[in-house]
């Protein structure tokens, strides 16, 4: 990987981390857990990408550790927003 392409990706990378800070520093109390519901969609997304990037397609092998760690992260995301989102949705049930 070229310097060029590294810096992009570092810059992709800030303005990401930047512009969803801000987004979830906006949203009210109330709207936290649909929107993590939402954001499970978009790990399911990330798990995808991490299954290529540790499969053999030429990458290197820290390439394949990043993808492996970024796997288990967004699994871990993903189980624990539908855990935290079923149990927001039994509080709504009637006994």
């Amino acid at each position: 990987m070229n310097a060029s392409a590294l810096l992009i990706l570092i810059y992709v990378l800030v303005l990401a981390s930047y512009l969803g800070f801000e987004l979830i520093s906006k949203v009210p109390p109330t709207l936290h857990t649909p929107l993590m519901s939402g954001s499970n969609a978009i790990s399911g997304i990330t798990i995808v990408g991490a299954l290529i990037a540790c499969n053999e397609m030429g990458y290197t092998s820290i390439a394949k550790w990043l993808g492996m760690f970024a796997l288990i992260l967004a699994t871990i995301n993903v189980v624990g927003g539908y855990a935290v989102t079923d149990r927001m949705l039994k509080m709504f049930k009637k006994k």
